[in-house]
C-alpha cells in the first residue's frame, strides 16, 4: 500500500507528464545505492531532458559523478527502459539515440536502471519529470 501510495504522488505531481523509475542495482552498500538514485532522481538536468524527451544520457553519468559514492567507471552499465546505452563504462556501438528518443516520446512510465557491478545491494527512487507546466503551476501561486 506505502509503495502504491508513494508511486501515486510522484506521478501525480502538478504538470507532470512522465513517471520516473530510477534502479540502481548491484551496489556494495544499500547506502550508495539510495545516494546515486535519489541524485539521478532529484537532477534537474535529467527531469528536464525526460521532459523533452531527450536521452541525454551525459547527464545520467553526471548525477552519478557527482555524488561521494567510489564507482568503477569500467563497471558501469546504464540503460534506458529496455535500451543498452553504457555496457562496461563505454557507449554502445549499437546504441540508436532515435530509439531511446522513440523509447521517451511513446512512454508515460520511463525506467532508467544503472548497474554499479560491485557488490549486491540495491534501491529504487521514483520521480516525474520537470515540465514547463511544472515551472508555471508552481511559480503563479503562493502558500
Amino acid at each position: 500500500m506505502l509503495l502504491n501510495l508513494s508511486k501515486r504522488i510522484a506521478s501525480d505531481g502538478e504538470g507532470a507528464s512522465k513517471f520516473v523509475t530510477v534502479q540502481v542495482k548491484n551496489c556494495k552498500t544499500q547506502e550508495d545505492a539510495k545516494k546515486i538514485a535519489f541524485s539521478i532522481a532529484n537532477s534537474p538536468l535529467v527531469k528536464t531532458a525526460i521532459a523533452g524527451c531527450d536521452p541525454n544520457w551525459g547527464r545520467i553519468v553526471m548525477a552519478i559523478g557527482k555524488t561521494d559514492v567510489d564507482i568503477d567507471v569500467n563497471k558501469l552499465n546504464i540503460k534506458l527502459g529496455h535500451i543498452k546505452i553504457i555496457e562496461k563504462g563505454q557507449l554502445l556501438k549499437t546504441y540508436v539515440e532515435d530509439d531511446a528518443t522513440v523509447y521517451m516520446k511513446e512512454e508515460k512510465k520511463i525506467d532508467i536502471i544503472v548497474d554499479i557491478n560491485l557488490g549486491k545491494k540495491e534501491f529504487t527512487a521514483f520521480t516525474m519529470d520537470l515540465t514547463k507546466k511544472y515551472i508555471e503551476i508552481n511559480a503563479s501561486y503562493r502558500t
